[in-house]
């Protein structure tokens, strides 16, 4: 797992203006809370979170001060175009906690379905699990070579690393290999249509924008 380390200070609660100053400034408003300890605002840095981001990891190591610890990263804030981070909440944990979060399954191996004519329909891309921080999985990567037109894998039908529990239900449809669609006379038959229901994954939760964020 890797663990990207975001440069980061402590600072004083403020209020909508002085998140906009820090904002200005390249900085992230956050809040840090858990293990019964009383809550604290730092400011991170904008890059290095965007880094810590773009590959989507779940544990980020914080420098405050010089020192370096292990936070759970929460939930994120973005602005009204969903694309700058504005907020963030981090948990304190240890190694030896159990979390709970959402891992995206990226599948491997092409489906012997496809050379048969099918389509392959995402229904999930990720799934909750709970784990050890030290042993969340970056991704979770069943094989669907053998899949059929007309199969599916299930969360049951998939191989998790040990510790790691599923949360999902194992009945629950992950993804499946359907037939096309055979178009009525005069009708046209879209590719959307099979892809339906596709989504893309998404680890950590895109909160709606607020400057006025709990806690500050």
């Amino acid at each position: 797992m890797q663990i990207q380390v975001i440069r980061g200070k402590r600072r004083s609660a403020g209020g909508r203006h002085a998140n906009q100053r820090l904002r200005r400034e390249g900085m992230v408003p956050a809040v840090l809370y858990g293990h019964q300890q009383e809550p604290e605002t730092l400011a991170l840095s904008l890059h290095d979170l965007q880094l810590t981001l773009e590959r989507v990891t779940h544990v980020i190591r914080v420098d405050l001060d010089g020192k370096q610890d292990s936070y759970l990263l929460k939930a994120v804030q973005y602005d009204h175009l969903q694309s700058t981070p504005i907020h963030v909440d981090l948990m304190r944990v240890t190694a030896t906690d159990c979390v709970k979060v959402s891992v995206a399954v990226q599948p491997k191996g092409e489906p012997v379905g496809l050379h048969e004519g099918g389509l392959l329909q995402n229904v999930l891309t990720d799934l909750r699990v709970e784990c050890p921080l030290d042993r969340i999985p970056e991704a979770l990567r069943p094989d669907i070579s053998h899949l059929h037109v007309g199969q599916s894998l299930s969360v049951g039908d998939i191989e998790f690393p040990p510790d790691v529990k599923p949360l999902n239900d194992p009945s629950e449809v992950v993804l499946t290999v359907k037939a096309k669609r055979t178009a009525a006379p005069g009708e046209e038959v879209s590719e959307e249509v099979v892809a339906e229901g596709t989504a893309e994954p998404e680890v950590i939760s895109r909160g709606k924008a607020e400057d006025n964020a709990a806690g500050e």
